[in-house]
């Protein structure tokens, strides 16, 4: 049995705990809203959504987009999970506020209290010992450790703080993707760096018997599971209730994203031992789990067939359930940023979702109200109707394999007839910033259009096609789109239903039937 990835999709960064006998897993959501997704299992293998921490962050302009630039390839990353004492605490950073953010809950579902801890800690990781000391460690090249007051709200006066290991002069990366731990009485720091002859993601450990002792150890997983050259790091250990060991790492997918894998660990003299022989094996024994159990899927069809958020009888309180806690949408689906909910409808008789125009764009990176859903590796499709009888002129309505090398099929209104286009961004790195180009524009009857996009990742292939139907065949639009991940978004793929107005805001696109394959 194939094992490993173990969830196809775009969820780096992972932290992992178990509570009990479930686990949880947090990734890092970037400018994607609502934020900071948290997953649940049985098994380590199986995974499903059951909660984000938060619709909104601080509500900058840039969190917005109105600004017009937004908080692309910034927003939360690398998170720290941790359960202590009955309490689920989340930290990390937004690299666009420049803040460390620490969010807590007696419940996984929330409500989550948010504080700010004085500083900025790259690829944080907290420890709480079990003398009531708290640690943050946290960095990049240099790993640091920083005691932190018993609030949480910033350093502790006259507390460690000390370089504990460090990995300068890396031409590639050092030292960064901090985890820490203490486990039968021994600390340890699990951190992610590159090879120094090429790029390549390794994992690194280092062990020390107190906080303040010399951390020893080095590399303890270099391989790429056969694919790519890309090295699989960075994410965290977790043990099971019977007391075996696993990583949740990541890996380079290309275009699709960074991608979890499962890693048995075993210690020797105290020392972690990843996979088998330095590999990670093909197949291994995992946690037996609830067989019986099914998981909803992470990315999934939509036919907009439900209502929004409900209000309870008893309580007053406005909610939602695991299914549905993107604003009242299905919680497969985010926004490329923070939404504007007053442009977006959802009619659950008819079964559309519908987007209005707020104001003008140059381009789709502008739109705000994007709803998107990570695309699957190795192929995967999404299909939906556009109705674009309440566009207005200069609008454009479809779907996207949207990043920042990001394709389109449109609907477009002009002169108050109907065409299908493809647009793409044809720049060939992100400092070229925005390229977009027009090419394929064909006129069509009738306000409403199915469009389709697809795409191969397998073997960084990384190429999307996209297709409009007439007759009741799919017509292909153009030829391939070269496919990138780039660090202007930093996140796999997605695909994204988008409208937006180029001349005059308050068009509106419906969507409806929305099939993933």
């Amino acid at each position: 049995m194939q094992i490993n990835p173990i969830i196809r999709l775009d969820y780096p960064d992972p932290d992992v705990i178990r509570v009990g006998d479930v686990y949880y897993m947090v990734s890092t959501t970037m400018h994607f809203m609502p934020g900071c997704e948290l997953l649940r299992s049985y098994d380590l293998v199986c995974w499903e959504h059951v909660a984000y921490v938060y619709d909104r962050l601080d509500s900058t302009p840039g969190q917005t987009l109105e600004d017009a630039h937004g908080i692309y390839g910034k927003g939360m990353w690398a998170a720290s999970l941790r359960f202590h004492k009955g309490t689920f605490y989340i930290c990390f950073v937004a690299n666009d506020t420049g803040k460390t953010y620490l969010y807590s809950a007696r419940d996984i579902h929330g409500p989550w209290k948010k504080q700010c801890i004085e500083g900025f800690y790259h690829d944080c990781s907290l420890l709480f010992d079990d003398d009531g000391r708290v640690y943050i460690a946290y960095g990049n090249t240099e790993i640091r450790i920083l005691e932190l007051r018993a609030d949480l709200g910033g350093p502790r006066e006259g507390g460690l703080d000390r370089v504990a290991v460090q990995d300068t002069g890396n031409p590639m990366l050092g030292y960064e993707g901090t985890h820490f731990y203490k486990i039968n009485g021994r600390y340890y720091l699990f951190c992610i760096h590159s090879r120094r002859d090429c790029w390549r993601r390794v994992e690194a450990c280092f062990m020390a018997e107190t906080p303040e002792a010399a951390f020893t150890g080095g590399d303890v997983l270099d391989d790429d599971r056969g694919y790519c050259g890309q090295g699989v790091a960075q994410g965290g250990i977790v043990d099971t209730p019977d007391g075996k060991w696993y990583a949740v790492l990541f890996q380079d997918h290309g275009a699709a994203g960074r991608i979890p894998v499962l890693v048995p660990v075993s210690f020797e003299r105290a020392f972690p031992v990843f996979g088998v022989g330095g590999s990670i094996p093909a197949s291994f024994e995992t946690p037996r789990g609830n067989a019986d159990y099914i998981y909803r899927p992470l990315v999934d069809s939509d036919d907009f067939r439900y209502r929004g958020p409900f209000t309870n009888a008893e309580t007053g309180r406005q909610t939602v359930s695991e299914a549905y806690d993107t604003y009242g949408f299905k919680s497969c689906w985010q926004t490329n940023h923070e939404p504007d909910l007053s442009l977006i409808q959802n009619d659950g008789e008819e079964g559309f979702l519908a987007v209005t125009t707020g104001r003008v764009c140059g381009n789709i990176t502008q739109a705000r109200n994007i709803f998107t859903q990570r695309m699957r590796f190795p192929r995967c499709s999404a299909q939906v109707t556009v109705d674009g009888a309440l566009l207005r002129d200069g609008d454009y309505a479809g779907i996207s394999v949207f990043a920042g090398c990001y394709g389109m099929a449109a609907l477009a209104r002009r002169g108050g007839r109907y065409y299908v286009v493809l647009t793409e961004n044809d720049a060939s790195s992100p400092e070229e910033g925005c390229r977009e180009t027009e090419r394929v524009c064909i006129p069509v009857e009738g306000s409403a259009v199915r469009l389709m996009a697809e795409a191969d990742f397998d073997g960084m292939r990384d190429e999307a096609r996209f297709y409009y139907e007439e007759n009741g065949a799919f017509i292909c639009l153009g030829s391939p789109k070269k496919l990138y991940f780039w660090l202007d978004h930093f996140a796999g793929c997605r695909f994204g239903l988008f409208a937006y107005a180029t001349k005059q805001p308050g068009g509106t696109a419906r969507f409806s039937d929305f099939v993933y394959h």
